[in-house]
């Protein structure tokens, strides 16, 4: 975590690339991956520092799934890098500072999210309408009768 919190502070107060928000994943006791916030630096809003210790981590194991990895991280995660730790296979998550803690001390708040993706799609502020189901489907299928398809 010490690691986790050191990319955070060089990122943000040192190389002010992003937020407060670095992360290192640990696989068998050693570190295969970190990552650090770099929304401002990148002109990116998913740069963040989860999402790169992932990258990084996938990298170096040779795959795209981290099985008995842990995530280490300088803040409660978002929720688009909690979606991606569950994708990952991440088999568990510390974290430091808390969501309320960002809101408090820089300003972010994933509230906002959280409540969009509990409404119902035709109910949310960005506008979300379903066209070309049929041709969409095709590929599907196509795609599930794939002999050679990677699962995962």
């Amino acid at each position: 975590m010490s690691r986790a919190i050191a990319l955070s502070a060089k990122t943000s107060l040192v190389d002010c690339a992003g937020g407060v928000f670095g992360s290192v994943i640990v696989k068998d006791g050693q570190i295969i991956g970190e990552g650090a916030n770099r929304v401002v630096a990148e002109n990116d809003p998913t740069w963040h520092g989860e999402i790169e210790a992932i990258r990084n981590a996938c990298k170096t194991a040779g795959s795209f799934k981290l099985t008995g990895a842990t995530l280490y991280t300088s803040a409660e995660p978002c929720p688009m890098c909690m979606a991606a730790a569950y994708w990952a296979g991440i088999e568990r998550v510390y974290y430091a500072s808390t969501n309320a803690d960002a809101r408090q001390y820089g300003d972010f708040d994933d509230d906002v999210i959280y409540k969009e993706l509990a409404k119902p799609v035709d109910h949310r502020s960005i506008a979300c309408t379903q066209i070309m189901q049929d041709e969409a489907v095709e590929v599907w299928k196509a795609y599930h009768d794939k002999p050679d398809r990677v699962p995962y």
